[in-house]
């Protein structure tokens, strides 16, 4: 690493200040770290975000669940609301990276940096839930913007999650064995308003799948989601997986986690 400074503010107020003077924030640093370690990032300056009680704690309120943004994996998924009221946002983070991952990473550090093939992403797309920040409210639908971009700004950070809560949601994955990163990973979610499915690992960013919507909007089966075509030609190809494969996961997957979803 190349040698930096580490602020520990204890407020939101305090940690924007640093941001807007150029300090980089450190929240869960699992991409931060690993980044910093092989020198592919070199921040002067670190504003350690876990000393910030208003990031913290997890709450429902009706039919809306709020998650701090410094909420580690492993605190959403043993968290008795989460569990009880969204249990799908409890299973998702149960199966995020490893233990050690689970421990330290946080809600909002995966958000923000809005990895292609983050687990957490699909579900604040495909809930279409709102980003809350230091200075406004995001919408799900228009905060993620492509690969590792959102549409935060450089002294803005995520203070919490506002998810509504859906009648029925469930997240499938396949797991890259070595990364723990899902080759494909798809969120679906259903309200009284209609289908939404989200999809992270395919693209260059989680995405929402129009056709896939369509066809669970008309009746919520797995055999819905089993007569969509799904369109290889924007999707990744890599050692990992070619275009082709993970087009055939987005469709398995879905029904899958329809098949889920419907207990």
């Amino acid at each position: 690493m190349y040698a930096f400074t580490l602020e520990q503010p204890a407020s939101v107020a305090d940690a924007t200040r640093l941001l807007a003077a150029g300090a980089k924030p450190l929240a869960g640093g699992q991409t931060l770290l690993a980044s910093m370690k092989l020198r592919l990032s070199a921040p002067e300056q670190l504003v350690d975000l876990g000393g910030i009680k208003e990031l913290a704690g997890i709450a429902k309120s009706g039919d809306t669940l709020s998650v701090g943004a410094m909420s580690r994996h492993l605190e959403v998924a043993n968290n008795a609301d989460v569990k009880a009221a969204f249990p799908a946002l409890a299973d998702l983070a149960s199966r995020i990276g490893d233990r050690q991952v689970r421990a330290m990473g946080t809600i909002g550090g995966s958000v923000a940096n809005n990895d292609p093939a983050a687990c957490y992403p699909s579900a604040v797309l495909g809930t279409g839930a709102t980003v809350v920040t230091s200075k406004r409210e995001i919408a799900a639908d228009d905060f993620f913007l492509g690969l590792f971009t959102t549409a935060l700004e450089e002294d803005e950070l995520i203070t919490a999650i506002r998810f509504p809560i859906p009648k029925r949601a469930a997240y499938e994955k396949l797991r890259q064995k070595a990364s723990h990163f899902p080759l494909v990973g798809v969120f679906v979610a259903q309200y009284d308003s209609g289908v939404r499915v989200a999809v992270t690992g395919a693209g260059n960013g989680v995405f929402l799948h129009a056709g896939l919507e369509d066809a669970l909007n008309k009746r919520f089966a797995a055999e819905s989601a089993a007569g969509v075509k799904i369109d290889a030609s924007d999707l990744n190809s890599d050692l990992h997986a070619s275009a082709a494969y993970r087009a055939n996961l987005i469709g398995v997957l879905t029904q899958r986690a329809v098949t889920k979803a419907l207990g």
